[in-house]
């Protein structure tokens, strides 16, 4: 995979949150936005990677947000970045990640596309005056900057991508007013914000409740001057994958399908796995899936998806909109 947000991981039954640095949330914690390898195209046939549907909201929500330094907020900058953002599904990342990773297409190029064929760029009116975008170093955020500028464009501003290289950077410039939007994720800001406020130990104010999760982010992202507008239903948070084979054969769709399963049910993901709360021990407890054993892997790298197509591991952790998943359809 490229080099994705550090995200957050797996924690947040505690005080602190875990941050791991594969893709997705980026978390709070982590300071930097490490290389990774990028997404393997499958070829085998029923070997392509599904998402079982957490249907018990296991994990922290992670949802695509437009943070705005709250001077820079207008009704015309608003219904802009509404529009897009009201347009975007998981699938669709995961199809925009694929073109930019493994068709080699730039993130421009696929953001114009995207904006022209679900008409981002009609029925914007009203803006004026420069905004600058922030699209973090991994190839999700620069796609999702440049669909947000692509909006701000039509609408009449003149909007312009700002690279930076993660949250640790942009999150003050956006407080400064350097940078006026970001593209962010709704449970990694908030705990983000939440550790900035409140120390490293804050008790964790994200959960895989969208709504309340939003509750708790607007009042932090207020206190800096910042304005969280309308999340859209797309969102790269941890999941769980299998083969299309494996979900086929016994019709799997949700993670709580697996809990009838019968047969050997390796789990593949990052060390820390059985440990931690929203990886197998959650998996066992809220959903009662009964694993045989654990194969310590990566979080959501190539090792994990190696291993779910090698049937080395029956189930792996992955980020929602990795651009190497199948959608389901």
């Amino acid at each position: 995979m490229t080099a994705r947000r550090p995200r957050l991981f797996l924690t947040l039954a505690l005080a602190g949150a875990l941050v791991l640095t594969g893709c997705g949330g980026n978390g709070a914690d982590s300071g930097a936005d490490p290389g990774g390898t990028e997404p393997e195209q499958v070829s085998s046939a029923g070997q392509e990677l599904v998402v079982l549907t957490d249907d018990k909201r296991l994990q922290t929500v992670d949802n695509v947000v437009p943070v705005v330094n709250t001077k820079a907020v207008s009704p015309a900058l608003t219904q802009a970045l509404d529009k897009v953002t009201a347009a975007l599904t998981t699938e669709d990342l995961i199809s925009m990640n694929r073109q930019v990773d493994l068709e080699r297409k730039t993130a421009q190029s696929v953001a114009r596309a995207f904006a022209q064929d679900r008409q981002l760029t009609t029925g914007v009116t009203g803006g004026s005056g420069s905004v600058v975008v922030a699209a973090a170093g991994f190839t999700e955020n620069q796609i999702l900057g440049n669909l947000f500028a692509e909006a701000l464009d039509a609408a009449g501003f003149d909007a312009s991508v700002k690279p930076v290289t993660n949250r640790e950077v942009y999150e003050p410039a956006l407080e400064r007013g350097e940078v006026q939007v970001a593209a962010e994720y709704v449970g990694t800001l908030t705990e983000f914000l939440n550790k900035k406020a409140n120390g490293p130990d804050a008790p964790a104010k994200a959960s895989g409740d969208l709504q309340a999760t939003l509750a708790a982010l607007r009042p932090l992202a207020q206190a800096r001057g910042l304005t969280v507008l309308t999340p859209s239903q797309a969102a790269d948070q941890n999941a769980f994958a299998v083969t299309k084979t494996f979900a086929e054969a016994h019709e799997l769709t949700t993670l709580s399908d697996l809990a009838g399963y019968q047969g050997e049910l390796v789990l593949g993901g990052p060390p820390e796995c059985p440990t931690r709360p929203f990886c197998q021990p959650g998996l066992e407890d809220t959903y009662g899936i009964t694993f045989t054993s654990f194969l310590s892997l990566d979080a959501g790298g190539p090792l994990t998806k190696t291993a779910l197509q090698q049937g080395r591991v029956q189930v792996g952790l992955v980020f929602s909109s990795d651009g190497s998943l199948t959608p389901r359809t």
